[in-house]
């Protein structure tokens, strides 16, 4: 049997896994500070940091803990807690507040992998493709159209009240599907993404991405540990799986 059998939907998650977020980010920092004293700033560390405020918010909130219930709104928020800290508080001065309003709609403008538009555009031929993220609505929308990313459907943490991996976020997903959840797969490039959709009894796909997971060693063994169903190196790899699990239903 093949692990795909059966799928009829693709949900992906999207910072990292189809949009590379870090480069995208460091560009947007890098031009705000062009032509300035900051020119030659850390860049790379400060869209880290500001990216690991992220993950630590949606996760005490996903456990029942506050927050913000947008993304744009805990972004700006941790921005300004960034600008006002020892390490940071150098480039307080350097954006005003309308500044760093266009610095939170810079994670409305992130670019897509190489291979994220048109890979989803090949597996919107076989199957429904949509977003499972912790973006917000509006979030999702303006990246569609920034990126080219061809979903049939978004659907955003914001709907459901919660962050991923919170297990409502995946089962009201699958819910507004109209399908069970073992006929939907999430894609992701976060094991700990992947092992929570499984937990909720859908499929899913790793696929490795530079930036995503850095600390974790990939293990094909993920598999086994039913962390996953399957992995691929890119939406290529994905397109392939679909295929041969369409050709073993015909077997």
């Amino acid at each position: 049997m093949h692990p795909l059998d059966g799928v009829q939907a693709l949900l992906f998650d999207v910072f990292g896994t189809v949009v590379d977020w870090h480069r995208s980010i460091v560009d947007e920092l890098a031009a705000k500070a062009k032509g300035t004293v900051h020119e030659g700033e850390a860049w790379g560390d400060f869209a880290n940091e500001w990216r690991a405020g992220y993950s630590r918010t949606t996760a005490r909130v996903a456990q029942g803990g506050e927050g913000p219930a947008s993304v744009d709104e805990m972004h700006r928020l941790l921005l300004d807690e960034m600008l006002s800290s020892p390490r940071w508080s150098h480039l307080d001065s350097l954006w005003d507040d309308a500044a760093r309003k266009d610095l939170v709609l810079g994670w409305h403008r992130l670019q897509g992998w190489e291979d994220s538009s048109a890979g989803l555009a090949a597996l919107k031929e076989r199957v429904i493709i949509g977003t499972l993220s912790n973006g917000n609505v509006r979030l999702l929308i303006d990246m569609a159209k920034s990126a080219q990313l061809p979903w049939d459907v978004v659907f955003s943490s914001q709907l459901f009240g919660s962050y991923k991996p919170n297990p409502k976020i995946y089962l009201g997903a699958v819910g507004l599907l109209d399908l069970p959840p073992q006929r939907v797969a999430l894609v992701a490039a976060h094991i700990s993404d992947c092992a929570a959709a499984k937990a909720a009894g859908l499929k899913a796909v790793y696929v490795r991405r530079p930036t995503e997971d850095r600390n974790i060693p990939f293990s094909p063994e993920f598999i086994e540990q039913g962390k996953a169903d399957a992995i691929a190196d890119d939406f290529w790899g994905v397109v392939k799986l679909m295929d041969e699990a369409d050709k073993h239903a015909e077997i």
